[in-house]
């Protein structure tokens, strides 16, 4: 059962909306996903069409009650069910900016995560991380709970920059912390196939990582039905499922089951 960490510390990549269509994607080979929502602007949360501000309980409690080594609440208490049957949600709000601060004095602060998933581990197939575009205390907690990093990267030269940055944080994260932290590989999102532009930076990517780092041979395209399905509190492949770009994440799916095959 892998638990996999969506990150990169560029915003409006595509994290969450690769979280949410992954999740859906493996749900249909009958997998049973745990979402974690561990960004405080709950994106994920909405886009699954939960209001984060109406809930009772969110991630920011099981964190303080590890942090604070009590015994509840748990993780188990604020799991949210889905409109799929196979995927349940671990929601947020802005509570869980909070959690950088409260986070600094907690010994072993870097591992709070990690801790707090232990009840679950044994109940999904997959356990997916939707991280905060930072690479903060949050990030770098998710990255020490994680066995798998999955990068999305917009086909964009800056974006394309600031992935050394992202590989250092999590070279140090392996060395230091968690030295069974594999990196699944770099999904090409927001990319538009008809510009010299988008292909190009997939080919210097490929050229200066691809010996070492899995790019996926998926590369999701841009579309407007990304905007819309969140607004529905749908996953695209739900909201526009015979569109190109639910195609590509179902694509990218069967990339994702293929490795974990071996």
């Amino acid at each position: 059962m892998p638990v996999i960490c969506i990150a990169n510390q560029k915003g409006g990549v595509g994290k969450t909306t690769t979280a949410a269509a992954l999740a859906q994607g493996l749900s249909e080979f009958n997998k049973r996903v745990l979402l974690i929502d561990w960004d405080p602007q709950g994106s994920l949360t909405i886009s699954l069409g939960i209001n984060p501000d109406t809930l009772p309980h969110t991630v920011y409690e099981p964190l303080i009650a590890t942090i604070k080594e009590q015994p509840a609440p748990t993780i188990r208490d604020v799991v949210v069910h889905t409109q799929n049957p196979n995927i349940d949600l671990v929601p947020a709000n802005i509570e869980l900016s909070q959690a950088e601060l409260d986070l600094v004095p907690a010994y072993t602060r870097e591992m709070m995560l990690k801790e707090m998933l232990k009840p679950v581990l044994t109940s999904y197939d997959f356990i997916l991380i939707d991280c905060l575009p930072s690479l903060g205390l949050l990030t770098i907690n998710a990255l020490s709970a994680a066995d798998q990093v999955l990068i999305p990267l917009q086909a964009d030269y800056l974006a394309m920059k600031g992935l050394v940055l992202l590989l250092n944080t999590i070279i140090r994260v392996k060395g230091r912390l968690n030295p069974n932290l594999e990196i699944l590989g770099i999904l090409f999102t927001m990319t538009n196939s008809r510009t010299l532009h988008s292909k190009e930076v997939i080919d210097v990517t490929k050229r200066a990582f691809g010996d070492k780092i899995r790019v996926f041979d998926t590369v999701i395209p841009t579309s407007v039905r990304f905007k819309e399905a969140p607004a529905a509190g749908e996953t695209v492949l739900t909201y526009a499922a015979k569109s190109e770009g639910a195609s590509a994440y179902r694509e990218f799916t069967k990339e994702v089951m293929d490795n974990e095959k071996g």
